[in-house]
């Protein structure tokens, strides 16, 4: 049935078409490797950044502004960064944008230089494209990955996949793999998200591979409530009302807070106004060019949102937004697992964000930086492999919700969307999420165990049942990793908020590095900077 089955070697393996997977594709190509790319969309334009605009965290190289932008978050990062890899990040971030100009992106200019602040996201993605294009990369979209491959002595050797449009598997044998799937929204709906189901963090640890800050997974974001878009910076010029019309007090130092909207929502309705724009024509214009697409779903409701209020909800981003990710062992970003890497929100971002994020700006920087690193690394352990490398016998790690016989689904499959659904039950409700407490969490535990149990030996006849499958096991892993460090950290730090322990405890400034699958694994690790980056000149 299957005889036209794909079946490639290469050097090196990108998995995930976003910014970070583009980066790693184009410097490990760059490095001399032959690399292929898969997406589970159309690479340039699937993802969270391809739909949006978005800031960057960019710098200049002056030691003043630096450590100032280094401070800002820091606190708020409840401490946890690493101040030699924001430097990293920093000065990668810099030299790439410097490319990203020569490459021809549009950059909006003032007295003829470029500002480089941000970057529209359809206009970046489309670019990227070329620029892997141009690289020598080839790209098979819509040809989700669903298990890694590994060789006799654990190292990853490449992954197995499905061509969604033909209907048909893939196996693709290398020397590295670089993991850019994204973070996990956990099919919230959220603008771009929808395609980040923790598949990335579910194939590395099927792997033997750590997580690290997955309790930073409850990030929520204001979103209209007939609407997709979390875009948020718009609501620092908002008035957030109840039913009633009282201000909530919502913003403060041009930020808007999500336990006060959280809170609010629990009791009723909340609205929003633009006010602080609504007699700043300049403003507002200013407002549209950046962000066209906030306005998207009020202006075909017919609503002004600098004149009326319009209702709004608070939409689960989890590790899109939020800090926690693969573990990353070195300054290559390197896995704890031989031979593979990760970069972007499928890596940990604790290291320049510490416990709490936003939308773009360093994850925007760290996407482009690590998957840089990840792809530079990637591309030198394959060579250094050799040739040789892809005639290793292999085998797939992937196990739960997968079985490469593409037979029926068994009497017993509780049917992938029903878990996706008992998944969403846990990890959506504010009440349980964002205002968590230890009988929540052991109440949901005990729900996504009886879950995971489910779906251990599900698997579906097409390719989209495959795929569907794996998501949902990747959702159910996630959840479990996300609620199982919420636990154990007993206090609220960051975007980890604990109603039963709401204060920051200075005796929990370490990372929580989780593991497993059947049984999942936990253990402390102390805050950096002991956390060694390796780095040699040439790299940095």
């Amino acid at each position: 049935m299957h005889s036209d089955a794909l079946d490639l070697d290469t050097d090196v393996l990108v998995i995930g078409g976003g910014p970070a997977g583009t980066w790693a594709a184009w410097a490990a190509a760059k490095r001399g490797a032959d690399v292929i790319l898969v997406d589970k969309g159309y690479c340039g334009s699937s993802g969270a950044t391809a739909p949006s605009g978005t800031g960057v965290w960019m710098v200049p190289p002056v030691k003043d502004d630096r450590e100032k932008a280094k401070a800002q978050r820091e606190a708020l990062g409840g401490y946890l960064s690493d101040h030699d890899w924001m430097d990293r990040v920093l000065d990668r971030t810099w030299r790439n944008m410097d490319l990203v100009e020569s490459w021809g992106y549009p950059f909006p200019r003032e007295d003829g230089a470029a500002l480089r602040r941000g970057l529209q996201g359809p206009e970046y993605m489309k670019l990227m494209r070329k620029v892997v294009n141009r690289a020598g990369v080839e790209i098979l979209d819509h040809s989700p990955a669903l298990e890694l491959l590994v060789d006799r002595d654990g190292a990853v050797a490449g992954a197995r996949g499905v061509q969604r449009q033909a209907d048909r598997p893939w196996t693709i044998r290398a020397g590295a793999v670089v993991i850019a799937t994204g973070g996990c929204a956990f099919l919230s709906k959220a603008l771009g998200c929808n395609n980040n189901t923790g598949d990335g963090y579910l194939f590395a640890a099927e792997a033997g591979g750590e997580l690290s800050g997955m309790e930073f997974s409850s990030q929520f974001a204001v979103s209209t409530a007939f609407g997709s878009v979390t875009k948020t910076a718009h609501y620092s010029w908002a008035v957030f009302t109840n039913e009633a019309g009282e201000d909530l007090n919502a913003v403060k130092d041009g930020h808007y807070s999500a336990s006060t909207i959280g809170r609010a929502l629990l009791s009723g309705p909340v609205y929003a106004q633009l006010s602080k724009a609504r007699e700043r024509p300049e403003v507002q214009a200013f407002l549209r060019y950046a962000q066209p697409n906030f306005f998207l779903p009020l202006d075909r409701s017919g609503i002004n949102p600098f004149t009326q209020r319009f209702p709004v909800t608070l939409t689960l981003e989890g590790t899109v937004r939020g800090t926690g990710g693969i573990r990353i062992a070195d300054g290559s970003c390197a896995s704890t697992v031989p031979g593979l890497y990760a970069a972007g929100d499928a890596a940990t971002r604790e290291l320049i964000c510490g416990a709490f994020t936003g939308g773009g700006s360093h994850n925007a920087a760290w996407a482009m930086s690590s998957g840089s690193w990840a792809g530079e690394g990637a591309a030198e352990h394959a060579l250094e492999l050799g040739a040789g490398s892809n005639a290793r016998h292999v085998s797939g790690a992937g196990g739960a919700g997968y079985h490469d016989s593409w037979a029926s689904a068994s009497a017993s499959d509780p049917g992938a969307d029903a878990v996706i659904a008992g998944v969403q039950d846990e990890m959506l409700p504010l009440d349980k999420n964002l205002f968590r407490t230890e009988l929540g969490l052991r109440s949901s535990l005990g729900k996504l165990d009886a879950l995971w149990e489910s779906l251990r030996t599900a698997h579906g006849a097409s390719a989209r049942d495959q795929q569907r499958s794996r998501e949902s096991a990747a959702l159910v892993a996630t959840a479990r990793w996300a609620y199982t460090s919420a636990l154990e950290r007993r206090e609220t730090r960051g975007m980890h908020r604990r109603a039963d322990f709401p204060a920051l405890d200075p005796q929990q400034q370490h990372y929580q590095i989780v593991s497993g699958l059947e049984r999942v694994r936990l253990r402390n690790e102390k805050h950096a900077p002991s956390i060694e980056t390796r780095v040699s000149a040439a790299v940095r």
